[in-house]
């Protein structure tokens, strides 16, 4: 499952960027393990990646995206980069693709249908493996829920107040010219 899932980065084609219906550059492609259609939108941080790797050799030789020679070479390089940045956990293809499926989409409140479709998962199911439920999704949450359990009137502008004040002199006045007592 795993080595499938390299080998998208891998065999990436330059054909395969094409404008999106919205105009924008996307990833539109067939899955080699499905046979099914890929549509996942390039956000600007992937555009730059692809830009930077536009003229590398390797991708001109095989008229490929990223310079992706083999899975164990690119997780020898991530490993090299964790240990630099001195993170205590091993990096991965493979946690790559969870982060990306948890933490920068589930947990930015992208729908779990679409990153179904994006990770390519036959199921919602599948995907559900991935929406790690985390303190800060669920404080989140609970602060979204509790502003609409409990919304505030809206503040009343100053020129209303003057108005109200107004208006309630004039009530005063004319209880007094009646002779009106309330209790």
């Amino acid at each position: 499952m795993q080595k499938a899932r390299w080998t998208v980065a891998y065999q990436l084609k330059k054909t395969e960027i094409k404008k999106g219906i919205d105009g924008k550059l996307w990833i539109i492609s067939s899955r080699q393990k499905t046979g099914s259609e890929t549509n996942v939108p390039l956000l600007p941080q992937a555009l730059k990646i692809i830009e930077r790797y536009k003229d590398h050799p390797l991708c001109l030789e095989r008229g490929t995206v990223l310079p992706v020679s083999s899975n164990q070479k690119m997780n020898e390089y991530l490993k090299e980069i964790a240990n630099l940045c001195g993170f205590p956990f091993t990096l991965n293809t493979h946690m790559a693709r969870r982060t990306f499926g948890s933490t920068v989409t589930l947990n930015n409140n992208m729908p779990i249908h679409v990153v179904k479709e994006m990770l390519g998962h036959a199921s919602v199911k599948q995907t559900e493996a991935y929406a790690i439920t985390e303190q800060a999704s669920i404080g989140r949450e609970m602060r979204l829920l509790d502003k609409r359990l409990n919304k505030k009137a809206n503040k009343m502008s100053k020129a209303d107040i003057a108005i109200l004040g107004k208006l309630e002199k004039e009530i005063q006045l004319i209880k007094e010219k009646y002779n009106i007592r309330t209790a």
